[in-house]
């Protein structure tokens, strides 16, 4: 029996789809059902059974022995979350929690990092397991704080032998895809590009702000989100890695690619407007994100990326402009 928590949201249920997909072992969904669209990105999938965040200690001394993994996927993901408190109990305590229950019962977890813990990558994008470098680190907002802290906490409690028999941790970068309309305002900028062009005929980037980057040469390493799926599985599949472990493309491209790329896709001809940076968000904006894959590729993981084209066509065409969006 594989467990996902957050399995109803965006990575979590693209996972979900790809194991019951295998239909080797029976899948378990710790996730709150909290909007329509999280239903819908389970509504193709036959999971053994669901249960919510709150109830799955209780759950987990009822069938511990019956576990043979977690993939712990669940999170408050919100970058402009300010609550304190609700950050620490729900991605740092409700971890280590998991973490420990793991370790004592014998069960394989991977669980999702974050490429927020880079901040704006003044110290690099290297994903070195020394926990100080790891708390070198300069996360530009709470989640990334938080995503930060349980990766020191992970690599030491490992390094003091409580661990559980497989552990890895993915600093995701900039994932999209299928399933993640739930997000809102989090959702990544190929939908909302999909939707702007389709309403206006054309797409509005930010105006870039910083002297090295022309307008929409802001960079990022965009991830289509069935790589990440792919290097789960692979992790499952190979229970001798251990580590956290950077997951992107390894090669930074450019706002106004992903944009071209979206019109190329949609068969539109290419209209790109700027607009200035909101002051609120413009202090703190990152230029540049690139997965350093050195690490990764080091213990095995050879598989080439989805490219940008690629993926947003996926996406676009057999997903956003279909009946039915979801995976």
């Amino acid at each position: 029996m594989i467990v996902v928590t957050g399995g109803a949201g965006f990575i979590g249920s693209n996972l979900v789809a790809a194991l019951c997909a295998r239909e080797d072992e029976a899948i378990v969904v710790c996730d709150l059902m909290d909007a329509p669209e999280k239903a819908a990105n389970l509504g193709k999938h036959r999971i053994d059974s669901q249960i919510e965040p709150g109830e799955l200690w209780g759950w987990l001394d009822d069938h511990g022995d019956e576990i043979t993994a977690v993939f712990h996927m669940g999170a408050s993901s919100s970058t402009v979350e300010t609550n304190v408190d609700f950050i620490l109990d729900t991605n740092l305590d409700y971890s280590t929690r998991l973490w420990r229950w793991c370790a004592a019962n014998d069960v394989r977890l991977i669980y999702a990092s974050s490429a927020a813990t880079y901040g704006d990558g003044t110290n690099g994008f290297v994903d070195d397991n020394d926990p100080a470098s790891l708390a070198s680190l300069k996360p530009l907002n709470l989640y990334g704080w938080s995503k930060m802290a349980f990766d020191i906490h992970a690599v030491t409690l490992a390094a003091a032998g409580v661990q559980p028999p497989q552990w890895a941790g993915l600093k995701f970068f900039n994932v999209y895809g299928p399933n993640e309309y739930h997000k809102g305002g989090q959702r990544s900028l190929v939908v909302q590009l999909f939707n702007q062009i389709g309403e206006t005929g054309g797409a509005r980037l930010f105006r870039s702000h910083h002297p090295d980057y022309e307008d929409g040469g802001q960079l990022r390493d965009f991830v289509w989100v069935g790589d990440c799926v792919d290097i789960m599985l692979w992790l499952f599949d190979n229970p001798g890695v251990n580590g956290v472990y950077n997951f992107g493309t390894g090669q930074a491209r450019s706002f106004a690619d992903l944009a071209r790329a979206c019109f190329t896709a949609m068969g539109k001809t290419e209209a790109i407007d700027y607009v200035d940076t909101p002051e609120n968000i413009r202090a703190h904006y990152q230029y540049f994100t690139q997965a350093d894959m050195t690490r990764l590729r080091a213990v095995g993981y050879t598989v080439p990326p989805t490219t940008l084209e690629e993926g947003v066509r996926c996406y676009i065409q057999d997903h956003l402009a279909t009946n039915d969006p979801h995976r």
